[in-house]
């Protein structure tokens, strides 16, 4: 059984990583066709986006006044590390195979994971997986939807 900060980390670093970056991704590829603004971005998310969410969590812990100093920087340092980790792993296919496809892995591969986690979640819970699996793949299929055609309607008004 994990423990409540590494639930609260990886809770947080996980679903984020895969949704901003997948949305990221997605944004970028649509509105620039550019390996190099992809994986550009994906870097950023990895350091930024990370740091940002875990001081986030931490100072959500701090406020809350219900964790000690240790299981509060467990939280932070986990939610850093799973949101890094998840951020990079979006790069590998863009290493390999060619925009268009690597970005059609991604989603594949972001949305998989979520799948997973969301059954970890759902088992955690002791409620029905199905429910907590589509919920979260509703989100997930809806951002990378959106952020689709944003980025399209970026490239179209100002390209």
């Amino acid at each position: 059984m994990l423990k409540q900060s590494f639930k609260t980390g990886l809770g947080f670093g996980v679903t984020s990583g895969i949704i901003t970056t997948l949305g990221l991704m997605v944004g970028l590829y649509s509105g620039t066709e550019s390996a190099l603004a992809v994986i550009g971005g994906i870097l950023t998310i990895a350091i930024a986006d990370s740091c940002s969410d875990s001081l986030g969590v931490h100072v959500s812990k701090e406020f809350e006044n219900k964790s000690t100093t240790k299981e509060i920087w467990e939280a932070t340092l986990v939610t850093f590390l799973s949101k890094f980790i998840i951020a990079v792993m979006f790069i590998i296919p863009l290493l390999i195979f060619s925009l268009k496809i690597a970005v059609i892995i991604s989603i594949v591969l972001g949305l998989t994971v979520l799948t997973a986690f969301s059954y970890f979640i759902a088992t955690e819970r002791k409620v029905a997986h199905w429910k907590v699996i589509l919920e979260h793949l509703f989100i997930g299929a809806f951002v990378v939807f959106i952020t689709h055609y944003a980025g399209h309607f970026i490239r179209e008004a100002f390209l």
